[in-house]
């Protein structure tokens, strides 16, 4: 099989659905879809998706690397593993998506947008997670979704746990720990993303991964993301990492989305605000007919800002600061 980002990027399958190596079988299952199965036996089912954005190149590259060097044996596999290019047609237009956010559709919600390319591709990644899942009922679940962020970050690597109503998985927050995460945000209610959808309807541990400034193809400093690209080789191969050795995570909840719900709404940050920028208490942040927000603890934290998003659509997030003790967890 020949390069899984190059084959994405023509939009043409491979000769053969599927074939094996010494070590594994893979199985081509669509555009952008990818499922590896070793050989011997293994205790996890993983998803790795990326490309939910098409503008986020960084992400797509490891993993592209991370199947490159599965498929040549250089790196062994004892898990079952889905890989997914979330969105080929905006990867090759290098667009972050062509007629609507495809990571606001999942868990159906897709069926109220008009259809598109979007909403097929959503619904078509939603059965595929479902399916491979449920194959094995027996593996434990796994779920990471990988992107970057628009703007530049205080926090250059950080995660966002989707919210669920049971505690969250111990062995998957130690592994987020491990990989040297400077920030892990905490949902306090459901959302159209890829891993609150597999979270929710899969009951995966999940978590959506955000690995700096989304860059052309060929620009990413690969350096300061070494403890996550281990960490995923870790993953899939059984080996060790080493202990954390920078800092120590900062944990954050959301208090509030702010939503665009009149074309008058108003973000009050300046344009180049970096994600995770500190506000005080009283700090007016948005404004629109008959509602504003205004920040209400000593401090509040802001992510995701950006004014220009559809109506309807969150225009940032704002965030306190939380103990990791107050993270629930099993």
């Amino acid at each position: 099989m020949q390069d899984f980002l190059s084959m994405t990027l023509m939009g043409n399958p491979p000769p053969t659905p599927g074939g094996e190596t010494a070590n594994l079988k893979w199985q081509w299952l669509g555009e952008g879809l990818l499922m590896l199965t070793p050989h011997g036996g293994y205790t996890q089912s993983v998803v790795l998706s990326a490309g939910i954005h098409g503008n986020e190149t960084a992400p797509i590259e490891i993993l592209n690397q991370l199947v490159s060097d599965l498929l040549a044996g250089k790196l062994p596999l004892v898990i079952r593993l889905l890989v997914i290019y979330g969105n080929p047609p905006a990867i090759r237009s290098a667009a972050r998506y062509l007629t609507a956010d495809i990571n606001r559709m999942f868990g159906g919600r897709h069926r109220h947008y008009s259809p598109c390319d979007e909403t097929r591709r959503a619904e078509t990644l939603e059965q595929h997670v479902i399916e491979f899942f449920d194959a094995d009922p027996q593996s434990i679940r796994l779920h990471y979704d990988l992107h970057t962020a628009i703007r530049a970050s205080h926090h250059t690597r950080f995660g966002l746990l989707p919210y669920q109503p049971t505690p969250y998985s111990s062995a998957m927050l130690g592994w987020l720990q491990d990989i040297e995460l400077d920030a892990l945000v905490m949902h306090t209610s459901a959302g159209g993303t890829f891993a609150h959808f597999s979270s929710e309807h899969c009951q995966a541990a999940s978590c959506t991964l955000e690995l700096g400034k989304a860059l052309p193809f060929g620009e990413n400093q690969f350096e300061q993301f070494s403890m996550i690209i281990a960490g995923l080789r870790a993953l899939v191969s059984g080996g060790q990492l080493p202990k954390r050795s920078a800092g120590t995570t900062i944990f954050y909840r959301v208090v509030k989305s702010l939503l665009k719900q009149h074309q008058d709404f108003r973000l009050w940050v300046a344009d180049d605000t970096l994600n995770f920028t500190r506000f005080t208490q009283g700090t007016l942040m948005a404004e629109q007919p008959n509602e504003d927000y205004r920040v209400e603890h000593k401090y509040e934290w802001i992510l995701f800002p950006n004014p220009q998003v559809a109506l309807g659509l969150r225009a940032g997030i704002m965030l306190v600061q939380m103990a990791e003790h107050e993270l629930p967890r099993i």
